[in-house]
């Protein structure tokens, strides 16, 4: 391949990567919380709805974002009680929200179906956009790219360096020791489940003010699914899910790079690559097992009580 067809595919995975790094981050920190959350493709079509509509009916993009994180977290909460407060289980609370969320953002959107908006448009950074081949790739990108740069070490740092990062692997790997040292187990389970679900409608909302700048019923294509899997492929380490988005986002674009080199295999099969990962990763560590060998928080997806103490 030249020079040309690296570049665009090195880029392409990383535009293609980015509302897969979101989410990913935000089911992080919720499962690290102890929460289970599957709801992660409803949330991002929320998100993908709200941000759209408001870009479109307002013009501010940045107010489309905080509102798709908000329409996001609200979703988020709504399992947050579910499954905390209520303890319903955490894996049928998630896939309610799944069909919640696709059934409010096709009903709500349908009017908005092929309608242009305003969108994120590339903004070079001075000097660093300079640099021979890298520059181009990294630092000539719209501005939701750059957040995901920087949100990567951050939470990473938040997770392993500060004490609220250790009170929530805590709560999420021994929640009665948690309680035990003074740490609300539930009240930090719902501040990270929202802070998770945010992220997702964050996700969401990229695809519609980035990516794209126009709102397609079920647009995120089973993206929320692959964020899901993509916790565990980086075994709940933000630096690795950095790794993880865009080589998911990379095998997303092969298609396309296949289709211009001519390679003869069929469309509809190239389609299916990311999903056929997905699929093989999650066959890989579906077994409690093989998760706890990954890392997995020892308290995922189990309730907690004072009452119960696990």
């Amino acid at each position: 391949m030249n020079h040309d067809v690296i570049t665009s595919t090195i880029s392409g995975a990383i535009r293609s990567g980015t509302p897969l790094l979101f989410a990913t981050l935000g089911e992080i920190l919720t499962e690290r919380s102890g929460v289970l959350n599957l709801g992660v493709e409803g949330m991002m079509l929320i998100g993908a709805f709200t941000g759209f509509a408001v870009s479109y009916n307002t013009g501010n993009l940045w107010l489309a974002v905080v509102a798709a994180m908000a329409a996001a977290a609200v979703l988020a909460f709504l399992h947050a009680f579910m499954s905390i407060t209520l303890r319903v289980n955490q894996v049928v609370s998630g896939l309610a929200l799944v069909f919640l969320g696709s059934g409010l953002s096709g009903f709500w959107g349908q009017h908005y179906v092929g309608i242009q908006a305003t969108s994120f448009v590339n903004v070079k950074i001075p000097l660093l956009s300079s640099i021979p081949f890298v520059g181009e790739i990294l630092f000539d990108r719209d501005p939701l790219v750059y957040l995901g740069y920087v949100l990567v070490p951050f939470i990473w740092w938040f997770l392993y360096k500060t004490k609220f990062g250790m009170n929530l692997r805590a709560v999420g790997e021994t929640p009665s020791a948690a309680d035990a040292r003074g740490i609300n187990v539930n009240i930090t389970r719902y501040i990270y489940t929202v802070v998770g679900g945010s992220l997702a409608g964050l996700g969401g909302a990229y695809l519609s003010l980035a990516y794209t700048s126009m709102w397609v019923e079920n647009m995120t294509a089973g993206r929320g699914w692959i964020a899901v899997v993509l916790v565990i492929f980086a075994i709940w380490d933000p630096l690795l899910a950095l790794a993880g988005a865009y080589l998911f986002g990379g095998i997303s674009i092969l298609q396309f790079v296949l289709q211009v080199s001519q390679t003869p295999i069929p469309t509809n099969i190239m389609k299916m690559f990311p999903y056929i990962f997905t699929i093989m990763v999650m066959l890989f560590t579906s077994s409690e097992k093989m998760k706890k060998r990954f890392g997995a928080p020892s308290a995922l997806g189990i309730p907690y009580s004072r009452e119960e103490k696990t």
